[in-house]
């Protein structure tokens, strides 16, 4: 893996751009979506071994370049929205959309030359199943094209460990070299950590919802609740944490229909 990633590391390094493969992706990306996000990426390997590809970009792209300032801090909402799973199950679940629906997207289609190693069982005669796969990847990207739908792909000639670290390596810098062009920091999570503060105060405020109620001699109306854990304008996350606790039989108990939350009380689970 660090292998294949060394090697791209230098081949992304060249300052021709033509000849730089992450430099082409990132104005690739920047064109598809007009330099805002316009357009989301959709991701498909077309080979079984590269499913988790396609998450892993998710996360690099969407972590990465999602960012609502850019290094000026101007409002500007940066991104772009990745999704994707294999070519091979996709097919049915995408393409009729992709072809026909709403032209919101790009299509990055990832090649791998190499089926498998020995001998591939045919399908039908004369035909193996990385022949249907071949098959499917160029007749898609071709009915896309027919239809003026955008794709990249990106051909490899096997997947081995050498070039799974040389992809890696490829869309890091690509996402890099695209930061730089719409002027964001590609190198921060604000929003995670957002989340992640956010979630916290949750679990903080189940700890006093607990507490208010077991001090209270009696059952509470969620609004009386929301006050006796000093949180007035918390109502619909107590409510929240009171069907959590009750499903799990754990610290209090709901009387009364929780699809009514106006009408139930909560206490204390004795």
């Amino acid at each position: 893996i660090l292998g294949g990633a060394k090697e791209m590391e230098a081949a992304t390094r060249v300052p021709d751009l033509r000849r730089n493969p992450a430099a082409l992706i990132a104005l690739a990306w920047y064109y598809a979506g007009n330099g805002k996000g316009e357009k989301d990426m959709v991701v498909l390997p077309y080979k079984d071994s590269l499913l988790l590809f396609s998450r892993y970009l998710q996360q690099l792209v969407m972590e990465s370049l999602g960012k609502e300032k850019d290094l000026d801090g101007n409002l500007v909402y940066q991104g772009i929205a990745v999704y994707g799973n294999k070519g091979s199950t996709d097919q049915h679940a995408y393409v009729q959309q992709l072809r026909e629906g709403v032209a919101s997207f790009f299509v990055t289609f990832i090649e791998v030359l190499k089926d498998r190693e020995g001998n591939s069982v045919e399908m039908e005669p004369g035909a193996t199943s990385g022949d249907f796969l071949f098959g499917f990847l160029q007749g898609t990207r071709k009915a896309l094209y027919e239809n003026q739908r955008q794709s990249i792909t990106l051909t490899i000639p096997e997947v081995n460990a050498h070039t799974v670290g040389a992809m890696i390596a490829l869309y890091e810098r690509a996402v890099g070299f695209y930061a730089s062009l719409v002027n964001i920091n590609a190198y921060h999570q604000p929003g995670v950590e957002a989340g992640k503060l956010a979630a916290a105060g949750v679990l903080d405020l189940q700890q006093a919802v607990v507490s208010a109620l077991a001090h209270s001699p009696q059952p509470l109306t969620l609004s009386e609740l929301a006050a006796q854990a000093g949180a007035p304008d918390q109502v619909e996350t107590i409510y929240a944490i009171a069907r959590h606790l009750h499903a799990n039989q754990r610290s209090l108990v709901i009387h009364g229909n929780p699809g009514h939350p106006e009408a139930i009380k909560i206490a204390a689970l004795k």
